[in-house]
Parts: structure tokens; sequence; C-alpha cells
């Protein structure tokens, strides 16, 4: 079996780290917890932007299949690295 090959980014450009909520717990009450750096995009945030998970992983975007949330503030960081990688010439 063939390894996957990365696509070689443009100097400056890295990719994006996603965002995920930290858990609620029982006993912080109604307090929004925050967020934290996730272990990578859900599949419905990469489907948001066009891409697929072998797509983006030879992107060097990490994949977390699990997930199923899909937030906002994370297929708006996917498509600015997008935006740049076009800019920069690379195929998307």
């Amino acid at each position: 079996m063939a390894a996957r090959r990365r696509i070689k980014l443009p100097e400056g450009i890295e990719p994006p780290v996603a965002i995920v909520k930290k858990p609620r717990l029982r006993k912080m009450g109604p307090i929004d917890p925050g967020t934290r750096p996730g272990r990578g995009f859900s599949l419905g945030e990469l489907k948001a932007v066009g891409l697929d998970p072998k797509r983006a992983m030879k992107l060097g975007l990490y994949v977390d299949k699990r997930r199923r949330s899909v937030h906002e503030w994370n297929v708006e960081a996917l498509r600015e690295f997008l935006e740049k990688l076009r800019k920069a010439g690379v195929k998307v």
C-alpha cells in the first residue's frame, strides 16, 4: 500500500489548528468552560468548505472522524487557509 504524500506547503503558510469547546461539567453549573485546541477538524467542517478527508490530510490538516460538531470559527479558519493556498498557487 502506497503512503499518502503530503503536498508541499509554501513558505510561511501553516495549517490551522481546530478549536473545540471544553466539556461542560455539572459541578460548574451554567458557566461556559471555554475552548481548547482539538484533535482535528470534523467531517462536517471539511464538507462545509468542500474538502474530503483524504485531500485534507494531504494538505497537512488533522481530521477527527469521531467529532460530529461543526463550529463556525473552524469553518472560517479553513476557508482562510484554502484562500491563502490558492493565492500562493497551490492546487486545492
